[in-house]
């Protein structure tokens, strides 16, 4: 039975599966991407979408945080020096998972899982759009181009009779 069970236990016991999950984490801090299956992928976004919060702020106390999950220096160093500069405007969401099929072998669902900030080919082409929209007809350029041509109507003179 399933009672109160709140996340994917993947099989494992607890110090088994944190330290795959670690891993998992060293991994992808170092990479920026790695494949793995689609269950595993799920778990360690819910493990290190935290710690990546916690490193937008540079402290000594939320370096220790991540460390104790970590335990690699240089994964801690690498997640606060280079990862929270670039996800720093970013209120949620650093990782991205990509379903790429099943494995031959076991028939596994396997998924590629990589942060947000660190793909060329889904964020090159598109800028950002900072408008929002008013209504839902798009003005033409004409309509603009006459409104700007039209002088603007002047009061008449008073002629006065002398």
């Amino acid at each position: 039975m399933r009672h109160g069970k709140k996340f994917n236990h993947l099989g494992r016991q607890s110090a088994h599966r944190n330290a795959m999950l670690a891993n998992l984490a060293i991994s992808l801090i170092e990479h920026k991407r790695i494949n793995t299956t689609l269950a595993k992928a799920k778990a360690l976004r819910v493990y290190i979408e935290p710690l990546v919060s916690k490193s937008k702020n540079d402290t000594t106390h939320n370096r220790r945080i991540v460390f104790s999950y970590l335990n690699n220096k240089y994964a801690v160093t690498e997640l606060f020096k280079n990862i929270s500069v670039k996800v720093a405007d970013r209120p949620g969401g650093y990782l991205r998972i990509i379903k790429l099929g099943n494995r031959l072998g076991d028939a596994a669902d396997m998924a590629m899982i990589e942060f947000v900030d660190y793909n060329t080919v889904y964020g090159a082409g598109k800028e950002k759009k900072t408008t929002t929209r008013r209504s839902r007809r798009k003005k033409s350029d004409d309509t603009v181009a006459e409104k700007q041509e039209k002088p603007a109507v002047e009061p008449q003179a008073e002629t006065s009779e002398e």
